[in-house]
């Protein structure tokens, strides 16, 4: 790659934001977070700086996320965040106009599509394509999706759930829904608040997830002593909490999760449909990694589930490949000159 056509793929999460450099890998991992001053409504903090300050802030100061539930809650600050982020990827002293690829939502609208075209444009790329989600998850995970075979991805995020059969490089059937990892951390949030009367924050609930969650119950559990603040006394205090606790706190939100899976599943033609019994779900995305997942969509549906290789990773890889072989995948993005 010469010098002059710098490639950037962004993967604009709810939660965080990846950026993928090609050659280079993944050269950037923050949260989607922004700080702004309430008096001038000026940006002070982006990406993991801002995040040390969310729920530690005096009130003139407000952390952002301008991703809620996956689409541009906010231009200016998305625009901001961006400008951060591409800037920072590609080095201070980069001057050349990076081509830049950005992941969206299956489910949004031709118009928040533009505006993230926009917002990329504005905050310095020389060209913007913007692909679905669940198409950069499939590239990423190693599918062959330009095949006339389907395929169905359900890419779990934070902030969405997107649901996809692809074939012939395009979406058949899809659904997207606001149930993910945040609403699963905010179950579990709850379930310890009513139970034990402790009252404890998002980070602990994220961490009880993933050190001893599961999606079904298990013989073996696994137990973490987890601290808060007791709501009678208001002092500090710590319980002990098991997996299958766990497992009960969260299952309407998993049911959630399947839901939209069985639904993407009731539109897909038959001849896809018998493709996706041979080929199975792929399942992506940093909270597909739950416990036992896999094993509960496969009760659930009766398809065979496998968790991707660097599920986390998966979508950000894709537009690395994307922007790699843009004539491959034209039919999949929309771009901007």
């Amino acid at each position: 790659m010469g010098i002059f056509n710098k490639k950037l793929g962004i993967d604009l999460g709810t939660a965080n934001t990846l950026v993928f450099l090609p050659g280079k890998g993944i050269v950037l991992n923050e949260p989607s977070v922004v700080a702004v001053s309430k008096e001038d409504n000026r940006i002070l903090a982006v990406g993991l700086e801002a995040k040390e300050m969310v729920g530690r802030t005096p009130d003139s100061i407000v952390a952002y996320r301008p991703m809620k539930d996956g689409v541009i809650a906010d231009y200016r600050v998305t625009e901001a965040m961006l400008r951060y982020y591409m800037q920072k990827a590609l080095g201070k002293w980069n001057i050349s106009r990076p081509e830049v690829m950005v992941s969206v939502p299956a489910g949004v609208s031709s118009t928040e599509r533009r505006a993230v075209i926009e917002a990329a444009v504005r905050a310095g790329a020389k060209n913007a394509y913007v692909v679905k989600e669940p198409i950069l998850a499939a590239i990423g995970a190693g599918i062959a999706i330009n095949e006339a075979v389907g395929h169905m991805i359900v890419d779990i995020g934070g902030g969405t759930t997107d649901v996809a059969v692809i074939s012939l490089g395009g979406i058949v059937a899809s659904t997207s829904v606001k149930c993910a990892g945040n609403r699963v951390d905010a179950a579990i949030v709850d379930h310890v608040k009513k139970t034990y009367n402790l009252s404890i924050g998002d980070k602990t609930a994220e961490e009880i997830k993933i050190k001893i969650g599961s999606a079904i119950p298990v013989i073996d559990e696994l137990s973490l002593m987890v601290k808060g603040r007791d709501l009678m006394t208001g002092l500090p205090r710590s319980v002990e909490i098991r997996t299958n606790e766990v497992v009960k706190a969260i299952t309407k939100e998993l049911r959630e999760m399947i839901r939209a899976m069985k639904d993407v599943l009731q539109e897909t033609p038959p001849e896809l449909a018998s493709d996706i019994i041979d080929n199975g779900i792929i399942m992506t995305g940093g909270s597909s990694q739950l416990r036992n997942f896999t094993e509960l969509v496969l009760r659930r549906t009766g398809v065979k589930a496998t968790l991707a290789e660097d599920a986390l990773y998966c979508v950000v890889k894709g537009t690395g490949v994307a922007l790699e072989h843009l004539d491959t995948y034209k039919k999949s993005v929309i771009s901007k000159r």
